[in-house]
């Protein structure tokens, strides 16, 4: 059995149920929920505090950043040596970070940075690059979001 396996095969048809209302409409009311998924509204309550609980989901307001302050946003692409665990550690407790991926392919590493500028990109990159084991980095300036969701359902 693979990890995704054992990860998944804790959620019964309907905590999947649940996920995908949420991830509709995080806002969707409980008892709209149980509607839906057949049960009371104080079961789905109880089920999305267990979801949250085990780390499986969390209920989170997506924002674009450009209308937040953040002006600019990149793909750090990292190619390491040794052991990924400690650089992976130490990029997500970096709070410009997103997102920490450990990867196959032409990078070890991929991390997501949302910044306000480019003087401050550049002192991400800087401090990326002095992480024991980086070897080098690669960056990836996006231009303009023009898709993010996260809906991709519960299997």
């Amino acid at each position: 059995m693979t990890t995704r396996d054992k990860n998944t095969s804790a959620l019964d048809a309907v905590s999947r149920a649940i996920i995908e209302q949420l991830q509709e409409d995080g806002r969707r009311p409980y008892a709209a929920i149980g509607k839906a998924v057949g049960l009371s509204e104080a079961a789905v309550r109880q089920r999305v505090q267990k979801l949250i609980e085990q780390g499986v989901m969390q209920i989170v307001a997506v924002t674009d950043p450009l209308t937040v302050g953040y002006h600019r946003q990149a793909m750090v692409g990292i190619n390491a040596e040794g052991d990924l665990e400690p650089i992976a550690d130490a990029l997500a407790k970096m709070p410009e970070v997103d997102y920490v991926v450990l990867t196959a392919g032409s990078f070890d590493v991929l991390v997501e940075v949302v910044v306000e500028d480019d003087d401050e990109l550049l002192d991400v990159i800087r401090r990326i690059r002095l992480l024991a084991g980086v070897r080098s980095t690669e960056s990836f300036v996006y231009l303009k979001l023009r898709k993010q969701t996260y809906q991709w359902g519960a299997r």
